[in-house]
């Protein structure tokens, strides 16, 4: 399909086949990943400026990684040591980055909605790496990438995501997405930990999480997001781990071709166990691999390929 749209802000907002797209743009790109050396010139000459004004670690390095690989330079803006400090506004700050000509500016905001308010204020594209608990496109995208990968398909597919629900982008955006894409997606988690009408997504809603992973296909294990809990939801880590923990005995119940995943910063011992975590079955490092392949996917489609530009889709092509 041609692709017009200017920024990548959810999956709320991308239909099937500009899904579609993305995932076979970056199953194209994997083949870079594994040269030695791993570089084409698709973005040469571009600005990829990542803001973000939240901790990150493999997100930001993962967009940084997908741009310099498309030969794009880079800018990583730190709020801590800019203009910010001084009082200037997030929209100001972004104008000034923006009169610099920069292709993409990839976000990430505390605030839900801080990309979208920004892509309708700035002419570049706007790309969401997570938007405080809305959405966090780029790693559904990854994750779908992941599944189909390992399953040849998504449709289907019944995926059970468990955990911290209520405070996840990740979750949002994955269920969003796969359900698009025609998978069955069931949520576990404590209750306070489900929002409330969440159903209203399509989803089936369980507290019991040897119900909800009984012949599951996947099963996306969620971090407790502490930092976003404005108090305690449950009553320790020791009985969280008993009762919402993923263990070797309890991936008995799904199918014996089940995969994991999770999203990563993982808490040993508390959603997930060692021996599960480091198992085959586990895909969590496929996870981050899959990410440089997305985000590369994704910065090439916003600022590489524009509607007719067949010498960008030859480079790819040929690489």
């Amino acid at each position: 399909m041609m692709w017009t749209r200017k920024d990548v802000l959810g999956l709320a907002d991308l239909s099937v086949d500009e899904i579609q797209t993305i995932l076979d743009t970056a199953e194209s790109f994997k083949e870079i990943n594994r040269r030695e050396i791993k570089k084409v010139p698709t973005l040469r000459g571009k600005t990829v400026v990542n803001l973000f004004y939240e901790p990150s670690t493999r997100t930001r390095t993962s967009f940084e990684i997908a741009a310099k690989r498309l030969s794009a330079d880079t800018v990583n803006f730190t709020p801590s040591s800019s203009s910010v400090g001084k009082g200037e506004t997030l929209l100001d700050t972004v104008r000034n980055i923006e009169a610099m000509h920069p292709a993409v500016i990839v976000v990430r905001h505390p605030n839900a909605g801080t990309p979208h308010l920004l892509s309708r204020r700035v002419g570049i594209s706007v790309v969401n790496a997570g938007d405080g608990a809305h959405e966090h496109p780029s790693q559904a995208l990854l994750d779908m990438l992941m599944i189909r990968e390992a399953k040849g398909r998504i449709e289907g597919l019944t995926i059970s995501i468990v955990g911290d629900i209520s405070h996840s982008r990740v979750a949002r955006s994955n269920i969003l997405g796969l359900k698009k894409m025609g998978a069955n997606v069931r949520i576990c988690g404590p209750a306070t930990m489900i929002p409330p009408a969440i159903d209203r997504l399509g989803v089936e809603v369980f507290h019991d999480m040897d119900a909800a992973i009984h012949d599951a296909d996947v099963i996306m294990m969620l971090r407790i997001q502490l930092e976003r809990q404005t108090g305690a939801l449950f009553p320790s880590n020791r009985e969280y781990a008993r009762f919402y923990g993923l263990n070797e005995a309890r991936l008995e119940r799904a199918k014996p071709d089940a995969i994991i995943m999770h999203p990563g910063p993982m808490n040993r011992g508390v959603e997930i166990s060692s021996d599960v975590a480091d198992s085959t079955r586990s895909k969590i490092l496929d996870q981050v691999s899959n990410g440089v392949a997305v985000r590369m996917a994704i910065l090439y489609l916003l600022a590489g390929r524009k509607a007719g530009d067949e010498d960008a889709d030859r480079e790819v092509e040929g690489h």
